[in-house]
């Protein structure tokens, strides 16, 4: 019954690819008492019905392929595995693997298993991975063995297993494959019980635990799917490192709810030449990249790459509309924008078949609905955007783990992402900035990803980040730290330069007055820390102090009326 009400849904938004008003309007989410993804569907649909289809595409290292029907037995071998390790309904396993098959058959496994994923970046240190322990009360490890020893000191009783080779005290997992291809579930699984246990980047303070159902995330991205434009048998490049949402959202759920496969190109250090490659020579259909990456990319020459994609999209954080323009001259397509968060699954997007307005998110989402809020919880042009919980739709979270095992309240109204944005008559959202990051100057309020889209404009440019920089007669001024394109000079002639760029394309009261070449700090997601340059900003105020490779407006007699 799940899997007809599940495929029925997904089957609706199929039938309106391209019609997002009759979507937005008819969807329904499926109601489930009982659902189970890798039983009730990937077994149970695509493992029977695209026994053969490809459903995962590995190139570089670790290079594999895997059908529908191979990654189904080998996750149930892999269950069976687990369970005679220990492993039992609702406990948490921690899952740190990068992308190599093991996730993805580990994933299912512990679906099957009831068992709690608590995944995590290759990237973690063994401080970060002792707080996941204790705050997400894992009892089980699998990870590779070149990352084992970051685990030395964990409890004893922590079962340890390891891929490609097991040290001291280890379980190879290797093993796990060895065992019985049938599996058969202990009880059935509620749509509600715990499935995925996320720790969030922790852009301005330590990572929250978000704790996800066996619905909210894979019935959830049915709509991520809706957004992205899949259809059964694409290839589907998503580039996401495994432990972050994203990966969930378009490594896993996404493509499988279509019944397309998931492509991964695995390379030891970013390279967008190589990408480009990969995306050519495995004819992949539609992408989906962060703003980094697309920056990357339209440094390159990008006419030489004669691709098949057919849906190209961005999120993660706000594309540039310039970014925009380029790939719709190069490629004659035009990267579509989605919101969404950890905590939820796709909020906001532009759909295929809508218009794209250049540096809107665009709409809201099929089942979902949007406010704007102000701090009394009342609706404003421009505000906190918000979920309405009246009623929650499936895709939002169950709330966040609190240190003692309880779980914090999502809203009674709403839920608040911490985002500020503004609506157009069209029902087309703006990203303003974090909450935490519009700033006032001169009493104007000031949206740093407004100024940063002006900055990135500049072509040495790379990357920037704005944030107030305490001044006492304005209150602040914007400042901008500036990572310049390769082979750029950071000295006077740049700053000018970029100074007169600002001069002509944003107003007087908005104008950046301050610059300082940089590296951004970032989150090992890849977040940029602006709450470290504001504290950076504020001990540069209070000890009178400024850096080298800062520039300010006063400086150059040529700015000047």
């Amino acid at each position: 019954m799940s899997t007809q009400a599940f495929k029925a849904a997904r089957d609706f938004l199929f039938a309106h690819a391209t019609d997002y008003a009759t979507a937005h309007r008819d969807f329904r989410w499926p109601e489930l008492e009982h659902f189970n993804y890798a039983l009730d569907w990937f077994d149970a649909e695509l493992a029977r019905n695209q026994t053969n289809d490809l459903a995962l595409n590995i190139t570089g290292e670790g290079a594999a392929t895997r059908t529908f029907g191979e990654l189904s037995e080998a996750s149930n071998r892999v269950a069976n595995g687990l369970r005679a390790l220990g492993v039992k309904r609702g406990e948490r396993v921690l899952l740190m693997l990068g992308n190599v098959v093991p996730l993805w058959e580990t994933m299912l496994a512990a679906m099957k298993l009831g068992a709690v994923v608590i995944p995590a970046t290759t990237l973690l240190t063994p401080t970060d991975l002792a707080d996941r322990f204790g705050r997400g009360r894992a009892r089980h490890l699998i990870t590779t063995a070149a990352d084992a020893p970051k685990f030395d000191g964990l409890d004893p009783t922590v079962t340890r297993i390891s891929v490609g080779g097991a040290p001291a005290g280890w379980h190879a997992y290797e093993e796990l494959l060895t065992h019985s291809a049938d599996f058969t579930p202990d009880a059935p699984t509620k749509a509600t019980d715990p499935l995925l246990l996320y720790f969030t980047s922790g852009t301005t303070s330590r990572p929250k635990l978000v704790e996800h159902s066996h619905q909210s995330y894979p019935v959830g991205h049915l709509i991520t799917m809706y957004w992205i434009g899949l259809r059964p048998r694409d290839m589907h490049l998503n580039i996401s490192s495994p432990g972050w949402a994203k990966h969930a959202y378009s490594c896993f759920f996404a493509p499988w709810n279509a019944g397309a496969t998931v492509f991964i190109a695995n390379q030891p250090r970013f390279n967008p030449r190589g990408m480009l490659d990969a995306l050519v020579e495995n004819k992949v259909t539609t992408i989906c990249a962060p703003p980094t990456v697309w920056r990357m990319f339209v440094q390159e020459d990008m006419t030489k790459w004669q691709t098949s994609l057919r849906e190209v999209l961005s999120a993660g954080e706000p594309l540039n509309p310039e970014i925009i323009d380029h790939v719709q001259k190069v490629w004659n397509l035009t990267p579509r924008e989605g919101y969404g968060q950890t905590e939820t699954t796709l909020q906001i997007g532009c759909y295929p078949g809508q218009l794209v307005k250049p540096g809107s998110m665009g709409q809201e989402s099929p089942g979902y609905r949007i406010r704007l809020l102000g701090l009394e919880n009342e609706d404003v042009e421009e505000g906190e955007v918000s979920i309405d919980l009246h009623p929650a739709p499936v895709g939002l979270m169950r709330g966040y783990q609190n240190d003692d095992g309880s779980f914090a309240p999502r809203g009674t109204v709403a839920y608040r992402t911490g985002d500020v944005g503004t609506r157009d008559a069209d029902g087309y959202y703006t990203y303003v900035g974090r909450a935490d990051d519009v700033f006032k100057a001169s009493d104007y309020r000031i949206s740093p990803f407004e100024l940063e889209s002006a900055l990135i404009e500049h072509p040495l440019v790379a990357e920037a980040a704005v944030v107030p920089a305490p001044d006492p007669i304005r209150l602040a001024v914007p400042k901008a730290y500036v990572t310049l394109v390769a082979g750029s000079n950071d000295d006077r002639e740049t700053a000018l330069s970029i100074f007169l760029h600002l001069k002509t394309t944003l107003a007087p009261y908005k104008r950046i007055r301050r610059i300082e070449f940089s590296d951004l700090p970032k989150t090992i997601s890849g977040k940029i820390r602006r709450v470290e340059l504001r504290q950076a900003e504020e001990a540069h105020a209070k000890a009178g102090t400024r850096e080298a490779r800062e520039f300010r407006e006063e400086d150059f007699p040529e700015l000047r009326g």
